[in-house]
């Protein structure tokens, strides 16, 4: 294992079972376990076809990605591509949004953690269970990346045997191979509530913004990539396997959902839609075993974010576009000083939900509603830019985008009517209006940081 002083260089401690494992299931937390509930409930059966989109959109995206990190990996994946062949004020902007992104996912995932706790533990608050488990996996990310590596990929393989069990459970009830356990199944369910898509295709499109928050993170494996010593070749290994990893963990437990519980189920949105599938399918200990693995998926997304967010807060730094000690590392190769601050603000956060009006915590949480589109979108064209840049410098591409331009240029014009559609719907139009409102904000600091930047460049020059 490569480690280093703390010389401002990240450890290389990620083994390649590390990032196989991180790019399976690193990043699945409550997003598909609970929210996928809530997606159901507003979309009904039809809601597949937002994960189906959704999914064909992040394997598009993860190609793109995957070119220019096989053939520069950096620990500020696109942020810093971004910088690269947009312009400074893009990687500023595009970094800051996802690392605000992660930074409001911790408090999310610790929430989650926290209401489990406390339904077992009612004598404690929940408040403070979030509060704890987000310092106490401030600590695992404060020792080796390999240690952290170690920590995630025994949690991710709990979480695709959970998805896996559920699968093969879904599919033999669905194959009547359960004694007395029948349903009913997705023809049977679809004829007596109202059809695939009972409240329209608007609802489904309504929908994808909630499928979104579920997908983002997959990209975040190029982060950890370039963290393990042979970064390009785990990148193209994790990219390719994007496709069946969607499939698997995604569509198939959706299809199984929407197969056994009806769509209007007034408990699919309240309990989630994995324990409410195995309560149809008359599984002991259902409400038990989800808690148990919405815990391991909620403390393992966590612990993600705490990682994610601190990497691109230090390669923010180490490209002067963030405070310089955030760019310091341990002996271990860990950037500590950022952890601590990404920690601090997602504790704050959590906490600030129980002690502050709510309206503060939704509007926190609008704002970061349509940050994927927006990072999707900049990737496409940090692509598009840098495909054309490469070629020029004949640099040889191991790792290529398919039918490049015309799927990138698909990608970018269907992120732009996505965002259109949705500033046009009035239940996501705050959302989008308050994350391209921060959005503004940033690129304008980002504009004026580069200009700051540059202006001593100029001095120097001239002198």
């Amino acid at each position: 294992m490569n480690t280093v002083g703390s010389d401002g260089n990240l450890a290389q401690g990620f083994k390649p079972r590390h990032v196989t494992m991180l790019s399976i299931a690193g990043i699945i937390g409550a997003g598909l376990f609970v929210g996928s509930g809530h997606a159901i409930a507003a979309a009904g059966p039809a809601t597949i076809i937002s994960y189906f989109v959704a999914g064909t959109l992040v394997v598009l995206v993860m190609r793109m990605l995957g070119e220019m990190a096989v053939a520069h990996p950096d620990t500020g994946s696109f942020s810093t591509y971004a910088d690269q062949a947009i312009g400074r004020w893009a990687g500023y902007t595009i970094g800051w949004l996802y690392w605000w992104f992660w930074v409001l996912v911790i408090p999310i995932e610790a929430l989650a953690a926290g209401h489990v706790l406390n339904a077992w533990f009612p004598q404690v608050d929940s408040w403070i269970f979030a509060l704890a488990s987000v310092l106490l996996l401030a600590g695992t990310n404060l020792f080796s990346v390999a240690k952290y590596g170690e920590f995630e990929f025994w949690f991710a393989i709990l979480k695709v045997t959970a998805i896996l069990g559920f699968i093969g459970l879904g599919f033999a009830a669905l194959m009547d191979w359960l004694p007395n356990r029948e349903v009913s199944g997705l023809s049977g369910l679809m004829a007596e509530y109202g059809g695939f898509a009972p409240k329209g295709w608007s609802a489904v499109v309504g929908a994808f913004i909630t499928v979104m928050f579920s997908f983002i993170g997959t990209e975040a494996v190029t982060i950890a990539a370039s963290e393990s010593s042979d970064p390009s070749r785990n990148i193209a290994k994790a990219t390719r396997s994007v496709i069946w990893r969607i499939s698997t963990f995604y569509i198939l437990s959706i299809f199984v959902i929407i197969s056994v519980v009806p769509w209007n189920d007034p408990q699919l949105a309240v309990v989630g839609s994995y324990q409410r599938a195995l309560e149809i399918m008359n599984i002991p200990n259902a409400a038990f075993m989800v808690d148990l693995v919405v815990l391991v998926a909620v403390t393992s997304c966590m612990n993600s974010s705490i990682y994610i967010a601190s990497r691109m807060m230090f390669s923010l730094a180490k490209r002067g576009d963030a405070p310089a000690f955030l760019n310091k590392t341990s002996k271990v190769g860990v950037p500590r000083a950022a952890v601590f601050g990404s920690t601090l603000i997602g504790a704050a956060i959590a906490v600030l939900n129980y002690f502050a009006p709510k309206g503060v915590f939704e509007f926190l949480l609008a704002s970061s509603g349509a940050i994927a589109l927006l990072v999707y979108m900049v990737i496409a064209i940090s692509q598009l830019r840098m495909r054309r840049r490469l070629e020029r410098e004949n640099t040889e591409l191991k790792f290529r985008m398919w039918l490049f331009p015309y799927l990138t240029w698909a990608v970018i014009i269907f992120i732009a009517g996505a965002l259109a559609v949705m500033m046009y719907t009035p239940e996501h139009r705050a959302e989008v209006s308050s994350t391209l409102g921060l959005a503004i904000v940033i690129s304008f600091l980002g504009i004026v940081t580069s200009r700051g930047h540059a202006q001593p460049v100029a001095a120097r020059s001239m002198g």
